[in-house]
């Protein structure tokens, strides 16, 4: 049982700095491999839900493949040596007002339940909780629309950090090539 207390709390502490790093270190690379690192200690507090199939899925599809995807694209856009983007004072307000309200939130939210949960055993779960079968259950039934919308998101955000890459480069759009007209026909083919 101590084991198991102490497993939780070493994977919130990694999951909350992981997050702390995606958002804070200014490196883009770094960053992408803080996110590795929360998705690391997310699939350890799934094993200790007794969720196998959630934590090699978060392993092998998130922290694999998806990661994977993210690194060629940082590495593709590079510049990591500058900043990532303009230091606009008002968003840094904002986003320190957000934050700000997510920890007030978090606070009551904690002194509300009072603690009394934490040397409990939790809620009793049924023999399938995490199986494929449960999942694709979820998946396919009740969560189709959020989970294709993921896809699509993850797909947009790399083909934008691919358009924005070019454009930091010089390269032309795709509509400039027809702006700087047709080359001249080869000698000899018709």
């Amino acid at each position: 049982m101590w084991f198991e207390q102490v497993m939780f709390f070493v994977g919130a502490i990694g999951a909350l700095a992981g997050a702390a790093g995606v958002v804070l270190l200014r490196n883009p690379f770094y960053s992408v491999l803080a996110l590795v690192g929360h998705l690391f200690s997310l699939a350890l507090l799934f094993l200790l839900l007794r969720a196998q199939f959630l934590a090699a899925a978060q392993l092998i599809v998130y922290a694999g493949a998806v990661m994977v995807l993210y690194v060629f694209v940082v590495a593709y856009v590079g510049g990591t040596d500058q900043p990532l983007g303009p230091e606009v004072a008002g968003l840094r307000k904002l986003g320190a007002l957000f934050a700000v309200a997510v920890g007030a939130e978090l606070c009551v939210a904690i002194i509300g339940s009072g603690l009394s949960k934490l040397d409990t055993h939790g809620a009793k779960v049924d023999a399938g909780f995490g199986t494929p079968a449960q999942i694709g259950q979820l998946l396919l039934n009740r969560f189709l629309i959020p989970f294709e919308i993921a896809s699509y998101l993850l797909l947009i955000a790399a083909v934008g950090a691919l358009v924005l890459a070019r454009r930091r480069r010089g390269h032309p759009d795709a509509g400039a090539i027809e702006q700087i007209g047709h080359a001249p026909p080869l000698e000899g083919v018709r």
